[in-house]
């Protein structure tokens, strides 16, 4: 009844169950491996338009779709509508869809005016939609929170500027900026957007297992759900919950080894493609989401943690899996 396919403008998603943008966490190792558990679309991470703009090779690196199943959406950020336009131009040459964030909380985005700091804005982030809506040759979404804070709730507003400048869906956090990820996702602000627009509407906040899942549908009437936080170290979601969706009962538990195959594969990638140096220090923080819950985790982690060489990492984990065996 909920799990069904999704389609955004003229891209035909094979359900609605989507991985989240995240800052730092949806690179491309990370992207590979969610993929194996067949999610309706991936994001990247979110990227600068400014630094798109002035030709950052670093910031390129983000869009890297190498090996990768398709469809793909990238995710632009910014407030200056001639970068924001420029974005919307140099991605759609490489996405399947355009997201323009105007969720993010962090201090460093929302200082300059980017983010969910343009909910304070609604004018300027009209211009801002239509920049990106006129430039890109790829369906565009929008992915928004529902406000700055709890006095200034916008989300049915924006939900209704985005459809008339021509964003063919959007997602919904269900927290203000000032929230940041304190607290409970608000449903019944979900439900309100879903009622205002007639695009597809992505329910998104505290899905972390096959209930919160059902449920978010359930309160909003969703066309779709986005999975965030919940994924980290866990890319076995997107399947268990569709199965969920679909059957009513869940898969059997994810067993010990099959994590460790997948948190070694995602390792590598990461390896791979950042280098050795950079490699490690990144994958550190996926470890610790992958080995969470796990008997003496904190040990282990503290001493992977203190490793700096691929194949000491490699043997560590070997030996701490035939622990769990």
């Amino acid at each position: 009844m909920y799990l069904q396919k999704l389609k955004i403008g003229d891209v035909e998603l094979k359900n609605n169950i989507l991985l989240a943008p995240m800052a730092g966490i949806t690179d491309l190792p990370f992207r590979i491996i969610a993929e194996k558990f067949s999610p309706g679309l991936v994001f990247t991470e979110m990227v600068s338009s400014k630094a798109l703009f002035y030709n950052d090779e670093k910031t390129k690196t983000l869009l890297n779709t190498e090996g990768e199943k398709r469809p793909i959406s990238m995710q632009i950020f910014g407030s200056d509508e001639e970068s924001m336009a420029f974005g919307a131009k140099y991605v759609s040459q490489l996405a399947d869809i355009v997201d323009i964030n105007m969720g993010c909380p962090a201090p460093k985005v929302v200082k300059n005016g980017d983010g969910s700091s343009l909910l304070k804005d609604l004018s300027k982030a009209e211009k801002v939609i239509k920049a990106v809506v006129n430039n890109s040759t790829k369906p565009v979404t929008l992915k928004i929170r529902l406000g700055w804070d709890k006095e200034n709730i916008v989300g049915t507003q924006i939900a209704k500027i985005a459809e008339s400048a021509g964003v063919l869906a959007i997602t919904v956090h269900g927290r203000t900026r000032t929230d940041y990820y304190s607290g409970k996702a608000n449903l019944e602000e979900i439900r309100k957007i879903k009622e205002t627009v007639n695009i597809p509407v992505i329910g998104n906040g505290d899905i972390v297992d096959e209930q919160t899942a059902q449920n978010m549908f359930k309160q909003t009437g969703c066309d779709g759900i986005m999975i965030g936080r919940g994924a980290i170290g866990n890319p076995w979601i997107f399947e268990r919950i569709a199965y969920f969706l679909q059957t009513g009962e869940k898969l059997p538990k994810t067993m010990t080894h099959e994590k460790f195959k997948i948190l070694k594969e995602h390792f590598l990638l990461e390896i791979q493609e950042k280098g050795e140096y950079t490699g490690i220090r990144e994958f550190r923080k996926h470890i610790a989401y992958y080995t969470k819950g796990l008997p003496k985790s904190s040990e282990f982690r503290c001493k992977i943690n203190t490793l700096t060489n691929k194949e000491e990492i490699l043997e560590e984990l070997e030996k701490y899996e035939k622990e769990m065996a």
